[in-house]
């Protein structure tokens, strides 16, 4: 399950890549159909297969924090991503939105190998 739920992540941050840089070049691909349903799909299973470990794993976020410092980091890549695509009014903003996104996502990645919070603990 954990190797399946990292496969996954890794295909939802190339999708986010991928998609930044079809909004850097105003390519017409962005409006295609696979395009803006297929995120959704990937991170759904994603997120899916994160409460189904946590549960089975008896993980909680009020008592590992830095499980609830993911969960947090989590929300904020989410909002980071939905500016960078859909919010950000110039290149030069989508570009810092896309870097602030890939922070929080090599924060993500720390907290799953470390075990260890970095604002919470």
């Amino acid at each position: 399950m954990k190797h399946l739920h990292m496969t996954i992540a890794l295909i939802s941050v190339l999708l986010f890549t991928l998609r930044f840089v079809w909004l850097l070049k105003d390519s017409p691909k962005l409006q295609q159909k696979w395009v803006k349903i297929l995120p959704h799909i990937v991170d759904t299973l994603l997120l899916a297969l994160g409460v189904a470990m946590a549960i089975k794993l008896a993980i909680s976020p009020f008592e590992q924090y830095w499980f609830a410092e993911k969960l947090l980091a989590v929300l904020a890549y989410i909002f980071t991503g939905v500016y960078t695509l859909k919010l950000a009014k110039n290149k030069t903003m989508q570009i810092i939105g896309y870097l602030g996104a890939i922070g929080w996502v090599m924060l993500i990645v720390r907290l799953a190998i470390t075990k260890t919070p970095l604002f919470l603990g």
